[in-house]
């Protein structure tokens, strides 16, 4: 959410960017927001002068009482009451107002970087770096779940069929345990580089979602507990962010940086839909995640850290991975800036998406009320960043694994920095 003031001051700024975002329908939301903000603003002034015409004349009352003039105190107190009545039917109206701006701003899309590309959607995404040799084998690379299936690593029928429903699965024996070791590598590799390592509530309160996603996200990605104020959470990031709500922190104290495991949970409702057989599209899977909350001048280097830690995971797995600039067309409406990184898939020749790096500006912390208190007086109290990325999310991730590391004879070579995890084991199968 963007703050009012730039509406007042450069409303032209915010409809370049809504234009820059293709989403010509939200143009008229400025202005209707400059004429609700008006009016809000007038009868803040109205309201404050009848509050203090009221103090005034209720002072009055006793001292019309005590020189018994009785007839003009109860006149006053009459006008008085009157004066309340004004004054409640202008709160009415202020609340009113205010709902309403505050629906509007909710959908007008944060400032982008002047560094994101112009595009309508991903496939204006643009590349900036690429890591490792996109490989195709001379031996044919059977589809993922064949290869967990080879492996008696997987158990999609009973799921899909009896248990759960599409979008769900059972793994087992070596693939399980390397879905864990993946994990708990994931776990240990930001740990190493400095981040505190948590494992958060698994459902939040709506007040949370509310702050830390748009309503068509929220809509579309996350599971409701029927009759509770609870929601589970599509990612770590909604209640790791979540936990800062309504806090002021100290400049000393940033940036945090975060690193939070936690199962997922979406219903990827829309035009990809959930894969019949197949664990790239899901309702359920695990994820390791990197979050950072920062002053607003440290956003823009800590975002480079943020997918580059990605990166650098990949590259320990010997998968070759590429980052894409997301433009402006495929940027969520709370994001300023935003990279994916994809892993080579073999079997399809072509990469895949397996990270999200997203910095958010303000976005977040003005929803959720995240400040930061300034050792400068006259620069007073602000609003923090918030940052996150995905370090590793399997099951989907073990799809660039598997067809990476695939062998002629059928086997799984594992990477020397996975086999610890593995109790040794240097290939599956």
């Amino acid at each position: 959410m963007i703050d009012i003031k730039l509406l007042r001051t450069d409303p032209e700024l915010v409809r370049e960017n809504i234009r820059k975002k293709f989403q010509f329908e939200k143009l008229p939301l400025v202005d209707e927001v400059i004429a609700l903000d008006k009016e809000y603003r007038e009868t803040t002034v109205q309201t404050d002068t009848l509050k203090n015409q009221r103090n005034v004349t209720s002072k009055k009352i006793g001292m019309l009482m005590g020189q018994g003039k009785r007839d003009e105190a109860e006149a006053t107190k009459r006008e008085v009451a009157h004066l309340g009545d004004e004054i409640a039917a202008l709160d009415a109206k202020q609340k009113e107002l205010q709902a309403e701006i505050h629906k509007r701003m909710l959908v007008i899309p944060q400032i982008i970087d002047p560094a994101v590309p112009i595009g309508k959607n991903d496939t204006e995404n643009v590349e900036i770096e690429r890591f490792g040799e996109p490989a195709v084998p001379d031996y044919p690379i059977p589809y993922h779940t064949d290869i967990m299936e080879s492996l008696n690593g997987i158990e999609l029928d009973v799921a899909r069929d009896s248990i759960a429903g599409n979008g769900f699965y059972y793994l087992k024996g070596d693939i399980a345990r390397l879905h864990s070791a993946v994990l708990s590598y994931a776990r240990d590799f930001m740990i190493d580089r400095g981040y505190t390592y948590y494992i958060p509530p698994f459902m939040i309160h709506s007040s949370v979602v509310n702050g830390v996603m748009s309503f068509a996200e929220m809509e579309n990605m996350m599971y409701k507990i029927e009759g509770e104020d609870l929601y589970l959470i599509g990612t770590s990031e909604h209640s790791m962010i979540g936990k800062f709500i309504d806090t002021f922190l100290d400049e000393d104290s940033l940036p945090q940086r975060l690193t939070s495991y936690s199962p997922c949970f979406r219903k990827e409702v829309g035009a990809h839909g959930i894969e019949e057989r197949g664990v790239y599209r899901i309702h359920q899977f695990e994820k390791q995640e990197m979050i950072i909350v920062c002053k607003p001048d440290e956003s823009a280097d800590l975002f480079n850290e943020l997918w580059k830690n990605t990166v650098d995971f990949f590259r320990t797995l010997e998968i070759p991975v590429r980052t894409l600039e997301c433009c402006s067309g495929d940027l969520a409406d709370l994001k300023v800036r935003s990279l994916d990184v994809e892993a080579w898939s073999p079997r399809q020749q072509k990469y895949f998406e397996v990270g999200s790096c997203s910095n958010l500006g303000d976005a977040q912390a003005r929803r959720l009320g995240i400040r930061i208190k300034s050792k400068d007086k006259q620069k007073g109290n602000y609003f923090a960043h918030t940052l996150n990325n995905t370090v590793v999310a399997p099951p989907r991730m073990l799809i660039a694994f598997l067809e990476n590391h695939l062998q002629a004879d059928g086997t799984v070579t594992i990477p020397e920095v996975l086999r610890p995890y593995m109790g040794g084991k240097d290939h599956l199968g």
